[in-house]
């Protein structure tokens, strides 16, 4: 059985810096894909980032570009996201998701194991 565990999500003051992680058990991350996904209140689930497993190719969505990075780590089975500069409108929970298809992409359709969850919250 495939689980993603994020943690990292707090309350923080805008402009400061968060590092969520995404843990995975039952499924070696090696060759998929993987997301980070946010929903805030009253909206849809929205893309945020993804990342080839090997680290060479990225996307973000504009409103993070230069603010959050994304990275994994093989050894510990693992993808992070480092989130600086918070503003109020990064508040949401966020998800990481793993890709099934194996090519970078903004649908969340295409992702097959998503996580529980974690809460992040910015004060203005």
């Amino acid at each position: 059985q495939v689980y993603l565990a994020e943690s990292g999500g707090e309350l923080v003051q805008a402009g400061g810096s968060l590092r969520l992680s995404c843990a995975a058990s039952g499924l070696t991350l090696s060759g998929f894909v993987m997301g980070w996904f946010r929903q805030a209140p009253g909206k849809e689930r929205e893309f945020v980032a993804a990342i080839s497993w090997s680290g060479r190719a990225t996307d973000y969505v504009d409103s993070v570009k230069g603010r959050f990075t994304i990275s994994t780590d093989n050894a510990k089975n693992t993808v992070y996201l480092q989130m600086n500069s918070l503003k109020p409108e990064d508040t949401a929970v966020y998800y990481c998701a793993v890709n099934s298809v194996g090519a970078l992409t903004r649908m969340p359709t295409v992702y097959k194991y998503w996580g529980q969850g974690t809460q992040v919250a910015v004060s203005s």
